[in-house]
């Protein structure tokens, strides 16, 4: 299953995984030029490299539908995902004792062929707030880069990547979360990095997919 260039309200411009002409070089490239674009015209730049827990598994079903419809899929084909995705349950038998079933209303089965892509539908609205800033994605791996004309956005732009996280059914693992200062090593002169953000470290290395 492969996704389009665009869609409502959805954006896979700057998603590198899963799709025909995307790549992992295609990611630190993108990634590496982002960067040094950005540093021709700031002292600094800023990336935050975001972890999410167990993203493919804690897709909530009605979300990423939600978002499928948006797509521009024959009715057939947007019906059969949601059959597809509709009456899976779960129940645990230990010990002779069986336990209760409940209904199974996010994660995506783990070896289908639609697991890939659905994943890249559920995170194609995470979106920047400020218009300078730019995510990079490769799956489940997410880059945001702030340069220093936006670097006072970074709060911002954490709490809106909570709070979708939050509507997603997803987490943001923040014991993961680094963020790295670039600067251009053939100026002479450097501004001091911005304030540090809570509950995020700061590192001088950053290590891409």
């Amino acid at each position: 299953m492969s996704v389009p260039k665009t869609s409502p309200g959805l954006e896979f411009s700057y998603q590198f995984a899963f799709r025909l002409t995307a790549s992992t070089t295609a990611a630190i490239t993108s990634l590496l030029q982002t960067v040094t674009t950005l540093l021709q015209s700031n002292p600094f730049v800023v990336v935050i490299s975001l972890y999410f827990s167990k993203a493919f598994d804690t897709v909530r079903h009605s979300s990423l539908l939600a978002k499928m419809a948006k797509l521009e899929l024959p009715a057939v084909v947007y019906n059969w995902l949601v059959a597809f995705f509709t009456g899976h349950a779960h129940r645990t038998v230990y010990n002779k004792e069986v336990s209760s079933t409940r209904s199974i209303t996010a994660s995506i089965i783990q070896g289908s062929s639609i697991r890939p892509a659905s994943y890249t539908v559920t995170a194609a609205d995470l979106q920047p707030l400020h218009v300078s800033n730019r995510f990079i994605k490769f799956a489940d791996n997410t880059y945001l880069v702030v340069p220093a004309e936006s670097a006072d956005t970074r709060a911002t732009e954490l709490s809106n990547i909570i709070a979708w996280t939050a509507t997603n059914n997803l987490k943001l693992n923040k014991l993961k979360t680094k963020e790295v200062v670039f600067y251009d090593s053939r100026r002479r002169r450097k501004l001091p990095p911005p304030p540090l953000l809570p509950d995020v470290d700061r590192d001088t290395t950053l290590k891409v997919l």
